[in-house]
């Protein structure tokens, strides 16, 4: 039987689809620089501390009070000196916490709609309780400040810690809060308040200075050029009295040889928030502070000249910064803290 040929038909060709182009990669993101890590460990939390001037200066001022209450003579009762500590820290939280109510609430009125009042409240950073730089005027108010009336003692602490916050010129406090607490209630009160002389005896003045000369040494304060130049001025005017007078070098030394004069140079006039920004401004500042003092001690008979002359002196500092402009000082902090605007 024949078989039957078929012709097998070519299919017709199916149509594909042309290629897909390649799609690009995807840039890659910039890779984000990793932001400063806390350090752990108590050798970073201890150059942390050390980073600080403040806490140098509590540590030296708290232990010369311990001292000067356990085995010297300061006239200063214990109660007495926490009464003004607690004032001083209470005054902090509470002049704190009115800022921030003050200024959530001027936002608050800026803002057009109710998100933007939300935002005015939780953005920034409002003023954060630092005790710090209160425990500092505290410890100094309870070495130099003398009287029988409890009520004038908190009423100095109050005084010093509220000026700062009240008393402003451009972002800056005008008064060392110390100066101000112990020149207004010396002044208020009419002889109820007096400034002890610290006369702590050789071996605890010698103690006392050795301490303040190495926290400048290890800080590296940036203020210490008004230290250097009010000690270079104001022994310079003592030394050229003596000789003037014909008086033996021993009393010029015998003038500085207090802890009251130390106190002044190396905590209240050395103060960074109420110094001028430039260093031109503060050495030319400390030169004038220190003919202050020495007029008003020597020709107005006025013991207390160190601390008249300061607080006399110091509403020059907003001239001072705008003819020799500098940059404001800021107290450091540690990493990965919001910034802060600080008022102490």
């Amino acid at each position: 039987m024949p078989t039957r040929m078929t012709a097998t038909l070519p299919l017709p060709p199916t149509p594909t689809s042309p290629p897909m182009p390649a799609r690009p990669p995807m840039p890659a993101l910039p890779s984000r620089p990793p932001g400063p890590q806390l350090e752990r460990g108590p050798l970073s939390r201890a150059r942390r501390l050390a980073g600080d001037p403040r806490h140098y200066q509590i540590v030296v001022l708290a232990s010369l009070l311990a001292y000067g209450l356990l085995r010297l003579d300061l006239e200063v009762r214990a109660g007495q000196a926490l009464a003004m500590a607690a004032a001083a820290l209470l005054t902090q939280l509470g002049c704190t916490r009115l800022t921030q109510l003050a200024r959530q609430a001027r936002d608050a009125r800026q803002a057009r709609d109710v998100r933007q009042a939300r935002d005015a409240r939780q953005g920034g950073a409002p003023p954060r309780f630092d005790p710090r730089s209160a425990c500092i005027s505290a410890l100094s108010l309870c070495l130099l400040l003398r009287t029988d009336r409890l009520w004038l003692a908190v009423t100095a602490a109050v005084l010093a810690i509220a000026g700062k916050f009240f008393l402003r010129v451009g972002g800056k406090h005008l008064w060392n809060p110390t100066n101000f607490g112990l020149v207004v209630t010396m002044t208020a009160s009419r002889g109820q308040v007096w400034v002890s002389p610290g006369q702590w005896g050789s071996a605890a003045l010698f103690g006392f200075l050795v301490l303040c000369l190495g926290g400048l040494v290890v800080n590296r304060a940036a203020r210490a050029d008004v230290t250097w130049a009010f000690l270079a001025a104001y022994g310079s005017i003592l030394l050229g009295r003596a000789w003037w007078l014909g008086q033996p070098p021993a009393i010029p030394l015998h003038q500085v040889a207090s802890g009251a004069f130390l106190i002044f140079t190396f905590f209240m006039i050395s103060d960074p928030k109420t110094t001028p920004d430039s260093r031109a401004g503060r050495i030319l500042f400390a030169v004038l502070v220190a003919a202050g003092a020495a007029w008003a001690q020597f020709a107005l008979y006025r013991p207390t000249g160190l601390l008249l002359s300061l607080a006399c002196l110091a509403p020059l500092v907003p001239l001072l910064d705008r003819l020799l402009p500098g940059a404001t000082y800021r107290w450091p902090r540690p990493a990965l803290l919001p910034p802060e605007r600080s008022l102490a």
